[in-house]
């Protein structure tokens, strides 16, 4: 887990993921069981900009976001993948195939997180 400085302090937190996500469905969980107020965005759906993109890997890194471990990288050609080699690269292909970022990104007051780790989340502060 990495907790970076904010791309943009919001009063709300924005969980950022895919619905159908084991990890993202845990964290949406942990949040409602906490009663801590969120809204979801769906990647499939409603698509993520590139300047959202390229502010998370300036806050986290490009390396940090991009997904190999999972099923939508390992189908990928070789010649693609090679896309991702920079910065500018992994955000372009994250914008395109946004199956490619890692789950769930969180925009939390202050903060930057992706991926969950409820042992890591139970120490940093999150409004109630």
């Amino acid at each position: 887990m990495i907790w970076a400085k904010p791309v943009k302090i919001t009063s709300m937190i924005t969980v950022y993921g895919i619905p159908n996500c084991d990890t993202v469905k845990k964290a949406r969980a942990w949040l409602d069981g906490k009663g801590i107020a969120h809204r979801f965005h769906d990647f499939k759906k409603l698509g993520i900009s590139a300047e959202l993109l390229q502010a998370w890997s300036e806050a986290v890194g490009w390396q940090r976001l991009l997904n190999r471990q999972g099923s939508t990288w390992r189908k990928l050609d070789p010649a693609v993948q090679a896309v991702a080699c920079d910065s500018t690269g992994a955000c372009a292909l994250m914008a395109q195939q946004p199956s490619l970022i890692k789950r769930p990104v969180v925009q939390w007051q202050g903060h930057l997180s992706v991926g969950f780790d409820a042992a890591d989340w139970e120490k940093h502060p999150v409004p109630s």
